[in-house]
């Protein structure tokens, strides 16, 4: 499937890593970034309304969708520096050496690491429905925890978690784009199968992204916080109403992040671009113009 009016290539970024990216519209560019476990298709509503006044660039991130998935060698290929660099790149690639930079779930951790390793390049920023890695895995306790146990399963070594998720992964994958959408129709059966194929076809670069987020990924922003960095541009994030249900303050711990900070909550599930595009473009252009 492909968003409708927008041009596909395949953009190299890295020694032997090309991303797919669909292209549409003209004026000042915005990149979104998808999650999991998803492509650049969750962003159909959303790219079209931009492309009015905007380009956007909506790549498949390394390891998802129909971008190349390299293997892990060294702890690094997946850790969101990596992939946020990557973005840098099909960016400048694209002609954008500046750009506005919008992501969801872990590509919104993906577009986190990009505003603090290139804040010379991404003049606004928004992050959809996470926290950042390392305020993440500090929130989760107790029996609260048992909503990300897919974090931990995927924390784990290579072998296990890869094994498993194989020998169900529609099941698997099926599973969070059931629990984590309020209406279930903004996902219709063709998309699903299309997020459902392009998973299956990517467990090793998955898990792999995973695992950075419980290794390389938290010493990243460990430097970061020791040092006092911060995101430098004004930042936005929405994110369901489940902070205070879950023992934490959100906005707080964004603020610690992101001086120049708008947060709000939305009443859609996690799919939000999806479930409420309207919302996610009207917050879009507040944020970018």
């Amino acid at each position: 499937m492909t968003i409708p009016g927008f041009d596909y290539q395949r953009v190299q970024v890295a020694d032997g890593v090309s991303l797919n990216v669909a292209v549409g519209g003209t004026g000042t560019p915005i990149v979104l970034l998808h999650g999991f476990p998803q492509t650049h298709l969750i962003w159909r509503h959303v790219a079209a309304e931009l492309a009015a006044d905007h380009t956007v660039i909506c790549p498949d991130l390394r390891g998802y969708g129909a971008s190349d998935k390299p293997a892990e060698t060294d702890g690094t290929a997946y850790s969101k520096r990596t992939m946020a660099a990557d973005i840098v790149a099909l960016a400048a690639a694209l002609g954008h050496p500046k750009f506005a930079l919008v992501g969801h779930d872990r590509g919104a951790l993906v577009a986190f690491r990009a505003g603090l390793d290139h804040p010379d390049k991404i003049t606004q920023l928004l992050c959809l429905d996470v926290l950042p890695t390392l305020d993440m895995w500090d929130a989760m306790h107790g029996v609260n925890a048992a909503v990300a146990f897919h974090l931990y399963l995927m924390a784990q070594p290579p072998g296990m978690p890869e094994e498993l998720i194989a020998a169900a992964p529609d099941a698997f994958f099926g599973y969070f784009l059931d629990l984590w959408v309020k209406n279930p129709a903004a996902i219709p059966a063709e998309v699903r199968a299309t997020y459902l194929q392009a998973s299956r076809e990517a467990v090793p670069s998955i898990v792999a992204d995973y695992r950075a987020s419980a290794g390389i990924d938290i010493e990243h922003d460990r430097e970061d916080l020791a040092a006092g960095n911060k995101l430098r541009m004004p930042v936005a994030v929405v994110q369901q109403d489940w902070g205070s249900a879950l023992g934490f303050d959100a906005a707080a711990l964004w603020s610690a992040w992101a001086p120049d900070l708008q947060h709000s909550t939305t009443t859609a599930g996690h799919f939000m671009a999806e479930e409420a595009p309207a919302e996610i473009t009207k917050t879009i252009r507040a944020l970018v113009g």
